[in-house]
């Protein structure tokens, strides 16, 4: 509510804390990369073979996939491997471009997304020689199968809180493209910082889009459909929300032209991006943004490749938390003005408090 947002003054100082690491740059991918390619690193293996699978978002999803594919293609850069990639289209897609990347030769392959779990764990059995990574999935069990995941939970919690503290309708909002622990896992923390918020601070602002405890929310269903994101956001909008957040990949976009529609017409709406730093990625609206939920994917791809190309590959988890910088709350961007500064200070203590176990982010999705 208003009222409690006035403990907060308004200030521009942006402390380095709330980041947890530097933002991850990252450049659009405007098309579908080449099929093949080479690199030339200082210390080049070019007998290495290293390949990536998106989801059906596409690797210019502005997000995950995209980040995924960058983390390859810097490992190219570094090690001087050869890559290789199949985009998929559709869920149909899956199971021949994880076999083209197999009888392509490749050593390690990395499958982008929860959706390919089945598809990754069934080439895995097939070619035990081969070696996988699969980001953002902890189902499988074989030695050749390396997963990426990460508690975004935590951090996400920090931009409930963040959400909580700015809004200047006392309403704010979330929705996801599928109902998958990948995209609830954002909703719970999300939710849970702006309770946190409410409690601290005996604010009553209201998450619109998401019940946490029943599971329940706003969906699009997919995760292309941006005309219906932006459908979403309107609705939202229009119950008095005026910060939203969706966890729907390229279904984001609609979010960015709902909330550029708003501002154009007199609102104060801003929107919260997920995965990767939407002030540099999304392509739109930046100026709306006040933060991103983010996961350093490509920093987790590249250290799995680089590992095994020095013959280490484990089927150990990599967990990305706050402590390790696997994820973190991106800048604050155009919106620094709009983020006073001793609410920056607390969100660094939030951060700390989390990383010390001071506060638990309870996700049913999150890494056990």
């Amino acid at each position: 509510m208003k009222n409690s947002l006035r403990k907060f003054s308004r200030g521009t100082g942006l402390s380095a804390a709330v980041l947890g690491v530097s933002a991850l740059v990252l450049a659009g991918c405007g098309a579908p990369p080449a099929e093949d390619s080479s690199g030339g690193g200082a210390e080049a293996d070019s007998d290495y073979l290293g390949c990536i699978v998106s989801d059906s978002g596409g690797f210019d999803d502005r997000s995950f996939n995209q980040s995924s594919y960058e983390g390859l293609k810097k490992a190219e850069t570094d090690l001087g491997i050869k890559i290789n990639q199949a985009e998929s289209q559709a869920e149909t897609d899956f199971g021949p471009n994880v076999d083209q990347m197999v009888q392509a030769g490749c050593n390690l392959t990395v499958t982008v997304g929860f959706l390919l779990a089945d598809t990754t764990k069934s080439a895995a059995e097939a070619n035990p020689d081969a070696n996988f990574a699969i980001v953002d999935d902890n189902s499988i069990t074989l030695d050749n199968v390396k997963p990426i995941i990460y508690d975004t939970a935590q951090a996400a919690f920090l931009a409930g809180y963040t959400a909580a503290a700015t809004s200047e309708t006392g309403k704010v909002a979330t929705y996801g493209g599928i109902n998958i622990p990948t995209v609830t896992i954002f909703m719970d923390g999300f939710a849970e910082g702006v309770a946190y918020f409410n409690e601290e601070t005996g604010g009553d602002v209201q998450l619109l889009g998401w019940d946490k405890e029943s599971q329940n929310g706003t969906f699009v269903g997919n995760f292309e459909d941006a005309a219906a994101g932006k459908t979403n956001t309107q609705n939202f909008i229009n119950e008095g929300a005026d910060i939203i957040m969706p966890v729907a990949g390229p279904v984001g976009s609609g979010t960015l032209d709902a909330v550029i529609e708003a501002n154009g017409a007199g609102k104060d709406v801003k929107a919260i991006w997920v995965d990767s730093d939407g002030y540099e990625t999304a392509g739109k609206g930046e100026e709306f943004i006040l933060t991103s939920v983010m996961k350093l994917m490509g920093d987790a791809v590249e250290d799995v490749i680089s590992t095994d190309v020095e013959g280490n590959f484990d089927n150990t988890p990599y967990v990305g938390t706050l402590e390790n910088g696997g994820v973190a709350l991106a800048p604050f961007h155009d919106q620094e003005a709009n983020v006073p500064a001793d609410l920056q200070t607390k969100l660094d203590e939030l951060k700390e408090q989390i990383i010390a176990g001071e506060i638990t982010v309870d996700s049913a999705a999150s890494p056990k």
